[in-house]
């Protein structure tokens, strides 16, 4: 079916996550340099929805058979897209990706590259290796922030530090991920975190790291970036965060999935921390 068909091909870019990503480049450069060029802006968030939407459907494309066990209502189990068709699809929108990208300034260009880099590394090599397929994940996540904040030639302490916070609480939620998809992962003959060295080390292993990036959260306001408006909004989100931690001990589920979102509302204190020193 023709509909079924579309509506394949858009669930391979994941449109949430892509638009997400590209939302989070938009916040990098915000938070480092409010009054930016719209153009080179409008260039790095569009290429990062590219090139997230590439980084899907090509990820769908290696884990097809265990999407078989895992997510069987996936685009190609359940045969609304073809193997083919998809990795077709992750190079077109890849190369729309690398068009918007040599619009941007040298750093970007630059940061762009390793991303590539490691978002195709990880679809063929790194993904299930114990730990080293979640720090990937966890740096693309982070480095979305980077991104922005050097296609407007900023990349300020700020910037550093919601690249870090996004970073690893994402190696954290990941990890949390991965206890979720233990039996499917076993099946595949995959060395996850989990399957090495236990769940529940690993669960400790996710709060430890989650840890180090709460412990980062408060230095724009101790360095006098940010005012007090941000400290009031991000100690909320860093006790969600490690309640979401604390959460997929009991349910790995609802963990990860809180963790996500507890993220996003993390950003949200960057933001605002950002615009009350343009106010002030």
């Amino acid at each position: 079916m023709v509909g079924d068909r579309t509506r394949g091909f858009v669930e391979l870019i994941r449109p949430g996550n892509a638009i997400a990503a590209g939302f989070l480049t938009f916040i990098g450069a915000f938070v480092a340099d409010a009054f930016a060029d719209p153009v080179m802006i409008g260039a790095a968030v569009g290429a990062t929805i590219a090139a997230t939407g590439a980084g899907m459907s090509i990820n769908d494309y290696f884990d097809r058979e265990i999407d078989r066990i895992n997510q069987p209502d996936r685009a190609i189990p359940r045969g609304a897209v073809t193997p083919r068709e998809a990795l077709g699809f992750s190079i077109v929108l890849f190369a729309i990706a690398v068009a918007l990208v040599l619009l941007l300034p040298v750093l970007a260009i630059v940061i762009a590259g390793v991303n590539l880099f490691a978002l195709v590394a990880y679809t063929k090599l790194f993904k299930g290796f114990s730990g080293l397929g979640n720090i990937v994940v966890g740096y693309l996540t982070g480095s979305a922030f980077l991104f922005g904040a050097a296609a407007v030639g900023s990349v300020t302490v700020a910037v550093l530090v919601l690249f870090a916070l996004a970073a690893l609480s994402t190696v954290a939620r990941e990890i949390v991920k991965d206890v979720e998809d233990m039996e499917g992962d076993r099946e595949e003959g995959l060395r996850t975190l989990p399957i090495v060295v236990g769940d529940r080390t690993s669960l400790i292993l996710a709060a430890v790291v989650l840890a180090l990036a709460v412990l980062a959260s408060p230095v724009p306001f101790i360095r006098g970036t940010f005012g007090i408006a941000y400290l009031v909004l991000v100690i909320p989100c860093d006790l969600l965060m490690l309640y979401s931690v604390y959460e997929g001990f009991s349910n790995p589920t609802a963990g990860q999935s809180h963790l996500k979102y507890s993220m996003y509302l993390a950003t949200v204190a960057f933001v605002v921390g950002r615009a009350t020193t343009i106010i002030g």
